[in-house]
């Protein structure tokens, strides 16, 4: 019994201990009928969907190639220019709805002022996708 006692000193007190055996059993009562009824409550409607294979369009932006030799001297895609005409061609990018990527190739020996020149040009347009090229030192 769940509250009777063998020992004969304390025989007033009930055992305090739980009896788990019928727990356990309402427990798995309960599991087996959660595994019975779970397919049961899927409503599947058949539908026949049409099969259609389709590719996400992902445009690649552009890239433009500007480098900056030693003296100073700038280039858009290989092409000689100056920097006004950088300044424009910089505008008429930044108007476009998908911005370029800009791969700034600078000369080791040019003047900083002309990298900085150029990357306000850039920023000024409202290019902001601009990454610098360079070569990786041989050992």
């Amino acid at each position: 019994m769940a509250f009777a006692s063998f020992d004969s000193k304390r025989a007033s007190a009930p055992m305090a201990e739980i009896n788990m055996v019928p727990l356990i059993d309402v427990m798995l009562v309960l599991l087996v009928i959660f595994i019975v009824t779970a397919p049961l409550l899927t409503n599947a409607v058949k539908l026949d969907l049409p099969k259609v294979s389709s590719q996400v369009n992902e445009l690649k932006p552009d890239k433009i190639e500007f480098g900056i030799d030693a003296a100073g001297q700038r280039y858009w895609n290989g092409e000689p220019l100056t920097r006004a005409e950088a300044v424009e061609r910089f505008k008429a990018e930044g108007l476009k709805g998908q911005q370029p990527e800009i791969h700034l190739r600078a000369d080791q020996n040019v003047a900083y002022r002309a990298v900085a020149e150029t990357l306000a040009d850039a920023s000024k347009a409202g290019l902001t996708r601009v990454g610098f090229v360079s070569e990786p030192e041989r050992n």
